[in-house]
């Protein structure tokens, strides 16, 4: 029987990756809001699907119940960014949805789950951001929510010293999905492509997917406290080339 992993925010980019790199090895529950996109995943990689907003306590204690008594891997990868404007102009609301999503609903799923780490002996991976790695204009509010998540994967790194369960983080720079910057700039296209535009080889999802696989893939014994993975390109989350490398 295979162990069991839980990834969130499995129906698209990262989280979609990361549950199909893990197949092989795990039973891998696929959670997040989209059902029908997380019963296909869960169809082709032989897991289960369940329907959980990390917002929302109720669905949450609903994937605690389905996975039951034991998880090996839990992936914290539920989160994304909305907007990037000045502080001045900034919608504060997109700031209290990216808390409540990428901080929050971590906790909450953490919480709920780690009775069943503690038995397994589990793994714990949350995925954060170079975000959390230094500010840039306009990412007050994404900067400080991924800075949040950061903070508290550390505490409860503390926390748990002397159980074996271990806590891990993988700290993404440029990815390009499908849905990450269109989304976080409300559906505009052309402001999501001029992200990447020009950037030579960009990540893409599964190259997150497999780094979080091998984190989880490491002897008991070894706790990857955080793996920062940035493109060629990007130098700093300031600094991005956009060109052709010499030969």
């Amino acid at each position: 029987m295979k162990p069991l992993a839980v990834v969130t925010g499995a129906s698209s980019g990262i989280g979609a990756a990361t549950a199909r790199a893990l197949a092989d090895r795990y039973t891998v529950c696929c959670a997040a809001r989209r059902l029908e996109r997380i019963e296909a995943l869960a169809d082709q990689i032989g897991g289960m699907a369940v329907r959980c907003d990390v917002t929302d306590p109720d669905q949450v204690n609903h994937l605690a119940d389905a996975v039951g008594d034991q998880v090996d891997l839990l992936v914290n990868n539920a989160g994304g960014a909305l907007g990037q404007e000045p502080l001045a102009d900034d919608d504060l609301s997109a700031w209290q949805r990216m808390y409540d999503v990428n901080v929050v609903g971590a906790a909450r799923v953490t919480q709920a789950l780690l009775p069943a780490l503690r038995v397994a002996r589990g793994t714990i991976v949350f995925v954060t951001s170079t975000a959390a790695e230094a500010a840039y204009e306009g990412g007050g509010g994404y900067c400080g929510v991924k800075s949040a998540e950061r903070s508290m994967a550390q505490a409860l790194r503390l926390e748990l010293n002397g159980q074996p369960i271990r806590v891990c983080e993988i700290s993404p720079g440029m990815v390009h999905t499908e849905e990450f910057s269109l989304v976080r700039f409300g559906g505009d296209h052309a402001r999501a492509d001029a992200v990447y535009d020009r950037v030579p080889d960009p990540l893409s999802a599964q190259d997150i997917a497999e780094a979080i696989a091998w984190m989880a893939e490491r002897p008991k014994h070894v706790n990857i406290d955080r793996l920062v993975i940035r493109p060629l390109a990007q130098a700093a989350n300031h600094k991005v080339f956009r060109g052709v490398f010499p030969d």
